[in-house]
């Protein structure tokens, strides 16, 4: 991992604000990477792994609990945006349509988003609330990079064919960067091209 990347996740990342609405998201002052996924994706074990912390975002035993957008200040350089999930059957209709009112109103609206790092859990693959996020993420015009999770449940065939099957869903998108990464909060694989990832965007 480059000095870049590896100075800015060794820098303090604290929680700086929550918004369950537009109008509580907090003014856009730093270059922004925001995190999106289904519920239980893993979304949150990413976040504390990336950062190098064990609780800095809460992990949840209920899918669907993180009904907000939550920010993390890494540093002085750079915002980490983590979207609420969704695909969860038990939320009401009415509430995931607030949720993408939400998500849709903060990414057409955030000057200085660099990137979406949309998550894909690799034991899944592409399912169809995840086509949805990113027809979502596509209309807005906002670029995402596709990141699987959770690559280690995979046998060396299962990894193979999944980051086939999701590449050639990607490359079909419009704002889609066209390389997939494959990722495992548990055993720390990926992260390190992640970093990398973020990192020179951060700079950018």
């Amino acid at each position: 991992m480059s000095e870049t990347a590896e100075k800015l996740f060794r820098n303090t990342c604290e929680f700086v604000a929550g918004a369950a609405n537009f109008d509580a998201i907090p003014p856009s002052r730093r270059p922004e990477i925001a995190i999106a996924g289904r519920s239980n994706v893993g979304k949150s074990s990413l976040i504390n792994a990336l950062t190098h912390r064990k609780s800095l975002a809460r992990v949840s035993q209920n899918p669907g609990a993180t009904k907000q957008i939550n920010f993390f200040e890494l540093g002085d350089t750079l915002i980490l945006a983590d979207l609420p999930g969704y695909g969860y059957a038990r939320i009401s209709k009415s509430l995931a349509e607030e949720w993408q009112t939400l998500i849709f109103s903060y990414l057409r609206g955030r000057p200085n988003l660099r990137r979406v790092i949309h998550l894909i859990d690799a034991r899944r693959g592409i399912m169809p609330t995840d086509v949805e996020a990113m027809d979502l993420l596509d209309e807005a015009a906002v670029s995402y990079l596709v990141v699987l999770t959770k690559i280690d449940k995979l046998s060396p065939k299962e990894r193979q064919q999944t980051l086939a099957e999701v590449g050639a869903g990607v490359a079909r998108r419009t704002a889609a960067y066209p390389d997939v990464l494959a990722t495992s909060s548990e055993t720390g694989e990926g992260l390190e091209a992640l970093r990398e990832h973020i990192a020179a965007l951060a700079a950018s």
